[in-house]
């Protein structure tokens, strides 16, 4: 509990640089054009950079592009940049309806940080950690009042993970409930699966002579199913306070229970506000939140050196007696001038158990300049191993000024991945990459 309140004191003090994950679109007709040139330093090789990212929604409708063309001193285009079939699709990185937690919302494209239900089992899921593997997936959450569901769908062009949620609020279907917030009661269950071909390795050997990994023990799909219940005690225009369970199983492991509080402020447009506090009882063989930012990196990896590899489901296998933990978030904005999100993650018994996600922003629309950052790391030993990059963390940082309203001087680093092929162009790991880039963006708004 003391690392727990450490974490969230954390996430408190960073708002001081402004961080958001408050995801913004245009306004309904209106669009903007973002296109920028650069000078990119990839693991210490100068490339020029040529990016083209434009905006535009119409009423519930909005799309978005990105394109970037990196150019080595030769002036070749960098093959990283369109050597797959997604690298083609993610030249969408959206196509939406509606927005999150409408009663319609459709997103395709990249799917940052998402969470289907109380976030249990997937929390901050992120199909794209990597700049040189882009994925295309969907989201398509419909809400009818008395019941509705949740669904994701994490890569298209590859098996990946399928996750789908239905829920129900039963009293709404009675007209003779009289206290309003029972009406709101809402039971949930959902099934979560990933087909990807390495999702369920547990054994295998790297064959350096043809350049390839075989598999010889393989737990197939892993699947993970889960029962939920969400009670409102407070339910209302400005405030909302959530009590809620949940029994999560993965199929042919273990199984666990987490309950929290969740509440929402809504500040008339002032001041926004999100706290989430919760209890995770673990058995066996188990891991909560086991679909995170860093699934995807996790699920597996080998290194071609040595030929030892890991996986998601090894570890899960080897998570015996982990202990029950805590998991807290916390969501901040100010007069649409900063906001911040973070959250923390600890188990009693697991000294290597820490998960944080920190994102921030601060971009009033007329200010002269910007800075946004993000930060993720997963198995944090203790604090002093937080803010240490290697192959745990991810980060994102863009501090710049605007000399005149439509243009922006600034300057990015990312500490990110870069996937590890093998002969036949799978992907059979990720290695770390550092990316440096000054750049120079033209930002247009318009209207229509």
């Amino acid at each position: 509990m003391k690392n727990l309140l450490f974490a969230l004191v954390l996430v408190y003090l960073a708002s001081s640089l402004s961080l958001a994950q408050f995801t913004e679109y245009p306004r309904p007709d209106e669009g903007v054009l973002t296109g920028g040139v650069g000078l990119i330093w990839i693991d210490g090789e100068p490339h020029y950079r040529i990016s083209f990212r434009p905006e535009v929604s119409f009423a519930n409708f909005g799309i978005g592009l990105d394109l970037n063309l990196d150019f080595d001193s030769e002036g070749k285009l960098r093959e990283e940049n369109f050597n797959e079939f997604s690298d083609y699709l993610s030249l969408i990185r959206y196509a939406r309806y509606g927005l999150k937690n409408e009663p319609v919302y459709i997103k395709l494209g990249a799917l940052d940080y998402h969470t289907l239900g109380h976030g249990t089992i997937m929390s901050q899921y992120n199909n794209s950690p990597s700049f040189d593997s882009r994925k295309i997936g969907l989201v398509m959450d419909i809400d009818f009042g008395q019941f509705g569901f949740e669904s994701i769908y994490g890569t298209f062009g590859e098996g990946g993970i399928f996750g789908l949620r239905g829920y129900i609020r039963p009293l709404q279907f009675s007209t003779s409930t009289d206290l309003p917030i029972l009406r709101n009661i809402e039971v949930g269950a959902t099934y979560a699966v990933d087909f990807n071909k390495y999702a369920g390795v547990l054994g295998g050997n790297y064959n350096p002579v043809i350049d390839e990994f075989d598999i010889t023990d393989d737990n197939g799909a892993l699947s993970i199913i889960w029962i939920d219940i969400g009670f409102p005690v407070i339910k209302s225009s400005l405030a909302t306070l959530t009590l809620y369970a949940d029994y999560n199983k993965i199929i042919n492991f273990g199984s666990g229970v987490a309950t929290g509080v969740k509440f929402d402020l809504n500040g008339l447009g002032l001041f926004s506000a999100m706290a989430k506090l919760e209890r995770r009882f673990n058995g066996d063989n188990y891991i909560p939140s086991y679909f995170n930012s860093f699934y995807e990196l996790e699920r597996f990896r080998v290194d071609p050196s040595t030929g030892l590899f890991s996986s998601k489901i090894q570890q899960l296998a080897l998570s015996a007696d982990i202990g029950d933990g805590w998991f807290g978030e916390l969501g901040i904005r100010v007069l649409n001038l900063f906001d911040i999100i973070g959250s923390y993650q600890r188990l009693d018994k697991d000294s290597k158990s820490g998960i944080l996600h920190l994102f921030t922003e601060i971009a009033p629309e007329e200010a002269p300049f910007v800075a946004r950052a993000g930060y993720d790391k997963v198995r944090i030993q203790n604090e002093k191993d937080i803010f240490t990059l290697d192959d745990r963390a991810y980060l994102y940082t863009e501090l710049g000024y605007k000399p005149m309203p439509y243009l922006l001087v600034s300057m990015v680093y990312h500490w990110t991945f870069t996937p590890v092929r093998d002969a036949n162009d799978n992907v059979i790991s990720y290695e770390t990459q550092k990316r440096i880039e000054p750049r120079i963006s033209f930002i247009y708004p318009f209207q229509f």
